[in-house]
């Protein structure tokens, strides 16, 4: 059985042991702790002995994509690589990959080609176990809602006000709806969700300190007393253990690309349900450590980017020197032609044929992405990911919609093909565009009642005409502001395959309301979320799942890890 392209690039490449990558960045030998030779976490005891922030941040966003994805972690990777071979000291900052996509449909999340992250089949499987310790501090204290209940409920919790589900980190569509306690008196209806969609998971992601992520996780509300008083895990004395969970968990964890540039790959969130930002904490020690930080946000300027400002810089304090939009000539043809493109199944013939007019269409879908990002305050960077069947007339169209929607610079990157080498010209028009003085804003006033900041993401962001809101979203944007929650940023859950709610709407869609089904506290976390349309937060394997094609072969090695 042949081994994939990815695999073998990645088994050809000279690693250096990560004690050497930890140096380069200045990083005393105290404050690494090993997970053998190639992977370490990093102590946050580097912050005290680290120098002030430096480094320029860069955060890497797309047009919507095709199911395929657009490369956009490859690119994210290629970029430090291109930053660093032009003489920038630049480093990644990535999400960590979650097994349900991994088994499900998008395969591995560690790049691909000559522009990974390594070890990428410990990194796509569990790495360091973080998303591990996620799942058992939610389930810890979804157990302890259960004991208490169990035991009496002492604090007289409303069953029915339960909010808080279980976790598990695989795409598992039989556990959205389910039946707990059965034959007791306190069985009910409950749920699973993706681990990386837990208020854990998000909580991970945003916490400045072992402090915050203590104040955090006792902050979580699992839902509300008969008397319509909030409930939280410090009142149920679960928020000490679950930061006991999370200790390691919240080390940032050091890697190298291929190219032995240093990357950091911490927490999860998924970009389309939670905020799609990797982790504040590495952050904060990244930009200590280099000139250039390059980090990705989940999937398009609508929603990623969107989160990064409102939710992420407003955690951080951190903010963007410039925004890397990626685009390709498949997703522009997608989004200005009629092709039938499914998950989980490979693009059409017909889809990487040459179509002109199509791309052309399909290119409001990117000038909406630009627009996004400067309208953020932010200089938008156009990198166009070359295919093989990409032709140089359908580039060319790309390159004049870009530079026409106010892009401040558009560049072809073959980061997969050719490493950080196919990422230079890129690098030069990024760091040409850090060196303008940019304010980036936020896209609304936090101070702002729930319902404006909704309507003013659905109409500035998606370019929607408006917000129709369900009973039930009423009634709990009434309840969330009667308990003082109603200064929180918004985190909006919707599809990735549209700048609406709705997949079906392809390219830069207009004349169309957003609805909101509910609103959700993730008051630990520090936001609320709504859901639009039906978004799912435990979603489903494909008739034809990537697990399918995995296996192992007489040595132990792993076959199939990226089809």
């Amino acid at each position: 059985m042949p081994l994939d392209t990815d695999v073998r690039i990645a088994r050809q490449a000279k690693m250096r042991p990560i004690q050497e990558i930890a140096q380069d960045l200045g990083l005393p030998a105290d404050c690494i702790e090993l997970y053998g030779p190639n992977k370490a976490k990093i102590h946050l005891d580097a912050l005290q002995v680290l120098g002030p922030p430096r480094a320029k941040v860069v955060v890497v966003t797309a047009m919507t994509p095709t199911p395929l994805g657009e490369g956009k972690t490859v690119n994210t990777i290629g970029l430090s690589l291109g930053l660093n071979r032009i003489g920038k000291r630049a480093v990644c900052a990535l999400r960590q990959p979650s097994l349900g996509p991994f088994f499900g449909v998008k395969g591995g999340a560690a790049g691909g080609g000559r522009s990974q992250v390594l070890p990428m089949d410990e990194i796509n499987l569990r790495l360091t176990g973080d998303i591990d310790a996620v799942s058992a501090a939610h389930n810890l204290l979804a157990a302890v809602i259960d004991n208490h209940l169990f035991h009496g409920n002492k604090g007289k919790i409303d069953p029915e006000s339960v909010t808080w589900p279980r976790v598990v980190d695989m795409n598992d569509r039989a556990l959205r709806n389910i039946r707990i306690a059965v034959g007791e008196k306190s069985e009910r209806s409950t749920r699973f969700d993706i681990s990386v969609a837990s208020e854990v998971m998000a909580i991970l992601a945003l916490s400045t300190s072992y402090d915050d992520l203590r104040l955090r996780l006792g902050r979580i509300i699992v839902g509300r007393t008969k008397d319509g008083t909030p409930v939280t895990a410090d009142d149920l004395k679960a928020a000490g253990a679950m930061a006991v969970l999370l200790r390691d968990a919240f080390k940032p964890n050091l890697l190298q690309t291929i190219e032995n540039t240093p990357a950091f790959i911490h927490a999860g969130p998924f970009g389309n349900i939670a905020h799609g930002n990797s982790s504040v904490i590495a952050d904060f020690i990244a930009v200590r450590c280099t000139d250039f930080v390059v980090t990705e946000s989940g999937f398009g300027a609508d929603l990623g980017f969107e989160k990064f400002i409102d939710i992420k810089c407003r955690a951080s304090g951190l903010a963007p020197s410039a925004a890397m939009v990626v685009a390709t000539i498949r997703a522009c043809k997608l989004h200005g032609g009629d092709y039938d493109v499914k998950p989980g199944k490979p693009l059409p013939d017909e889809l990487l044929r040459e179509n002109l007019d199509a791309v052309e269409k399909g290119t409001a879908n990117l000038a909406r992405m630009i627009g996004i990002v400067r309208r953020a305050g932010v200089p938008a960077v156009v990198a166009i990911n070359k295919f093989p069947d990409d032709t140089a007339r359908e580039i060319d169209a790309v390159l004049r919609a870009a530079r026409a929607a106010g892009a401040a610079g558009v560049e072809v990157i073959e980061a997969y093909e050719r490493g950080g080498a196919g990422a230079e010209a890129v690098a030069r028009a990024i760091a040409k565009a850090c060196e303008t003085q940019s304010e980036p804003r936020p896209f609304y006033d936090v101070a702002r009642p729930i319902r404006e900041k909704i309507e003013t993401i659905a109409r500035d962001v998606y370019g929607a005409d408006g917000v129709d809101f369900s009973p039930r979203a009423e009634e709990e944007i009434g309840r969330y502001e009667a308990w003082g929650l109603g200064g929180l940023p918004i985190c909006m859950a919707k599809s990735h395959l549209s700048i609406s709610h709705d997949p079906r709407r392809r390219g830069a869609p207009t004349g169309f309301r957003v609805p909101v089904q509910q609103i959700r506290a993730s008051a630990g976390a520090g936001f609320l979320y709504a859901l639009l349309g039906n978004v799912m937060t435990m979603p489903g394997l494909p008739s034809e799942p990537a697990s399918e094609h995995m296996d192992i072969d007489e040595n132990g090695n792993l076959i199939g890890l990226n089809p």
